[in-house]
């Protein structure tokens, strides 16, 4: 399965969950919950808001980076760019940036 048809099954599963829906971050599809987007695609790749603390190596994850999309700031800690080479976990990962976002938005 190519990168994009990943990131199109892992929407339409996120979908499902309240206050989810489609959304965009820097111009790229993304997935929002209460408008404010958690996991968005780009150049065959998925970026997940899973916070500063996360290890992608606890799950196999070997291949990453944070988020830079600004050539004068720093990267974006907490925002993790999954190359499609480990697309068998963008689904996983959607779900735990769900749940960060929410636990963010809904205190």
């Amino acid at each position: 399965m190519e990168a994009r048809a990943h990131f199109d099954l892992v929407t339409a599963e996120m979908l499902v969950y309240e206050h989810v829906d489609p959304g965009k971050m820097m111009n790229c599809d993304g997935i929002r919950y209460k408008s404010k987007v958690f996991a968005f695609y780009w150049k065959d790749q998925m970026i997940f808001r899973l916070g500063k603390g996360y290890d992608p190596a606890t799950r196999g994850i070997t291949e990453w980076e944070w988020l830079n999309p600004f050539k004068n700031k720093p990267p974006m800690k907490g925002w993790y760019v999954i190359p499609v080479a480990y697309a068998e976990h963008w689904g996983d990962l959607a779900d735990l940036a769900l749940q960060v976002m929410k636990k963010e938005l809904d205190k």
